[in-house]
Formats: C-alpha cells, sequence, structure tokens
C-alpha cells in the first residue's frame, strides 16, 4: 500500500504540471475564438483536477516523511523529491508538444459551448465517435517556425522568459524543500514547513507583477489588431520552454535552498 501512495505522488506532480502547461495556451485559444472570458472558464474544469492533485501530493509526501522520520530513515530519501520534479519536466514536455493540439481541441469546445450553452452536449461529444475524429484531426507536430522571433520580439521576451524561468523554479521546489528540510531539522520540521508559503508568495507576486501583466498586455493587442496573433503564439511557446528550464533549474535548487529553510527554520 505504502509503494502505491509513493508511485501516486510523482502522477499527481504530473497531472499539476501538464495541466499547468497547457494553460498557457488558453490565451491563444480566447483570440482565436473571440471568446477570452469562456476560454478561461471552460478550462477551469482542468484546474480543479490540478487543484485535486495537490490537495492529495502534499498530504501523501509529508506522511511519507513523517513516517521516514519516525522510523529514523534519514538516508538517501530525497530520491522521491528528485522523481516529483522530473515528472514536473517530463509533464511540461508532453504539455509544450500537444499545445498545438489542444488549442485546436480547446477551440472547438468553446465553439461548441458558446452555440449550444449545454455542458452536457459537450461532455457528450467529448466521449462519442465524433470527439475520437476531433482528437484524429487536431493532433499536428508542433511547427519549429514557432521558436524563430524577430530581434524586436526577442528583446521584449528576454526579461519574462528568463523570470519565469526563476518563477517556475522556486514554485516547484519551495513546498518540496520545506518537507525536505523536516530531515535536515526533525525537531523544527513543522516550522521548516510553513516556510514555503514566504518562498512560494515572493514567486507569486513576481508571477502578477511581470509575466501576467507581459501575456495580459499582449492578449489585449491581438485583439486590437496591434501584433499578429502568430506573435502571440511564438511569445507562449517560449514561454512554455521557459516553464520546462525553471522545472530543470528546480533540481539544482531543492538541496541548497532545503538547507536554507532549515538554517531559518532554526532560527526563528
Amino acid at each position: 500500500m505504502l509503494e502505491l501512495k509513493i508511485l501516486l505522488i510523482p502522477l499527481f506532480a504530473f497531472i499539476i504540471h501538464f495541466i499547468g502547461t497547457l494553460s498557457y495556451s488558453v490565451r491563444i485559444v480566447g483570440v482565436r475564438t473571440g471568446k477570452i472570458a469562456l476560454s478561461f472558464s471552460l478550462f477551469n474544469i482542468f484546474v480543479l483536477f490540478s487543484r485535486t492533485a495537490n490537495t492529495f501530493l502534499n498530504p501523501l509526501l509529508s506522511k511519507n516523511v513523517e513516517t521516514n522520520i519516525a522510523n529514523q530513515n534519514f538516508d538517501n530519501n530525497i530520491w522521491l523529491f528528485r522523481i516529483i520534479l522530473l515528472a514536473a519536466s517530463l509533464a511540461t514536455l508532453a504539455g509544450i508538444f500537444l499545445i498545438p493540439m489542444f488549442q485546436r481541441l480547446f477551440s472547438l469546445a468553446v465553439t461548441s459551448y458558446s452555440e449550444h450553452k449545454s455542458m452536457k452536449r459537450l461532455l457528450l461529444r467529448f466521449f462519442s465517435i465524433d470527439g475520437i475524429s476531433d482528437v484524429k484531426r487536431s493532433f499536428v507536430i508542433p511547427n519549429r517556425d514557432n521558436i524563430k522571433l524577430s530581434a524586436k520580439t526577442r528583446k521584449g521576451l528576454i526579461v519574462p522568459f528568463l523570470l519565469n524561468i526563476i518563477i517556475v523554479a522556486i514554485l516547484s521546489v519551495g513546498s518540496l524543500s520545506s518537507l525536505y528540510a523536516g530531515y535536515l531539522v526533525p525537531e523544527f520540521r513543522s516550522t521548516a514547513n510553513s516556510l514555503h508559503s514566504i518562498v512560494n508568495g515572493l514567486a507569486t507576486v513576481l508571477l502578477f507583477l511581470i509575466v501576467d501583466p507581459y501575456l495580459a498586455g499582449m492578449t489585449d493587442d491581438v485583439v486590437s489588431g496591434k501584433i499578429k496573433e502568430s506573435i502571440f503564439r511564438k511569445n507562449v511557446v517560449f514561454l512554455s520552454i521557459s516553464r520546462f528550464l525553471g522545472t530543470l533549474l528546480a533540481q539544482l535548487l531543492l538541496y541548497p535552498s532545503a538547507l536554507i529553510i532549515a538554517q531559518v527554520s532554526k532560527l526563528l
């Protein structure tokens, strides 16, 4: 039973980061269909799955840490945390690869719901023969042209791209490093675990101050015709790539950040 629980932890991490990566394409769908608000509303169905997975991931991982500490097992426990981050990287790669397919399928879903205003009809189509046909028709290989940017576009993207790497790395490693810090300072593990909210809070502030306004402003520019949809799509692809790089950076930050959290928890 314990082994099954351990296997579920990376699976939940995969779901969270896969849906998180696909979320970048929602703005493309909103621009393409002209129904931005509806696109975000329908995507919230996927967000529910992500939040449900996150609800189970943290307690399962916490229980694993508590069990190991109770059994005086302090050796080689970092491997599970690294597997979780590996699952995050693989999920992000899968999401990047499937963004073109997802945006086509999701555009169909948004258009269908806009016409019929029926969630039941939308779900029935998804699980029907027509739905399977839609999936087959929507499958495309990502276009390499989407990673070709003009000098002007590259210049504007540099800061959001680099900051998004840092933000994703911090958000990916925040709760993991605080839990792993429990192995380093078992007597202060509750304090260490509570510090992740401060770490994640800082990353969230940067996200809302830099990356989100950048995407929102670009979305408005596409709607108003100031920039082409193709340029917007390329920006989304690059931010998705920065998300993948962020999960890789998280591997490097895991142990050092756990050490810092452990020291801070002793000083408080």
